[in-house]
């Protein structure tokens, strides 16, 4: 988790919003705080944290939520953002940063109504590592394409290096792990599909 690092103390807004998203989806589940950190592995002060927007979530923290909510990551941040046009203009494209982890998410086509599949684009600074302990949604089907640098993907165990212009094609049913193997950044494109 990211501590807020806002001078005035005021949580930036697409974290407030994911925060009161978060908050109503427990609440439709009447789970407790308690509840849901047995659920998902996370502690309560964590939860509760993330729900009042003082810290901005890691990928692995939502990772973990979206997987005891059926959704997908693209999915909840979707909710958290304004209606999806049908042209996504490039710089109406969201964009979200795990700091902490070197990672930054573009929705390049986010999920719409009617359509089971999005693409994101992905980089990954030197050294990044992202290790996601299940799906967000079972049998999440997944093409990674390596546009520059070089990553590698671990998938249930088994390591995939890909350079420019490698694409992975798989069904996600367990553990991930996505590390920038090269000196250089890494740049992806990432086509998720709904089972």
């Amino acid at each position: 988790m990211k501590q807020k690092a806002d001078v005035g103390g005021a949580p930036d807004a697409v974290d407030a919003r994911l925060g009161a998203r978060l908050a109503e989806l427990r609440a439709e589940r009447g789970w407790s705080l308690g509840e849901l950190a047995e659920r998902s592995g996370v502690s309560r002060s964590t939860l509760s944290r993330a729900e009042r927007a003082e810290i901005s979530p890691t990928a692995s923290l939502l990772n973990r939520l979206c997987h005891v909510y059926g959704r997908t990551m693209s999915q909840l941040l979707s909710e958290v953002e304004s209606e999806p046009a049908l042209v996504v203009r490039a710089a109406e494209q969201p964009v979200w940063e795990d700091r902490a982890s070197g990672f930054v998410r573009r929705s390049v086509s986010p999920p719409h109504a009617g359509l089971r599949a999005e693409l994101v684009e992905g980089r990954l600074s030197p050294g990044a590592d992202i290790a996601y302990d299940r799906p967000p949604v079972p049998g999440l089907e997944q093409h990674i394409w390596v546009l520059e640098g070089a990553l590698d993907v671990t998938v249930q165990e088994t390591e995939h290096h890909l350079v420019a212009g490698d694409c992975l094609r798989m069904r996600v049913w367990g553990a991930t792990r996505f590390r920038c193997a090269g000196p250089e950044a890494v740049r992806y494109a990432l086509v998720v599909v709904l089972p």
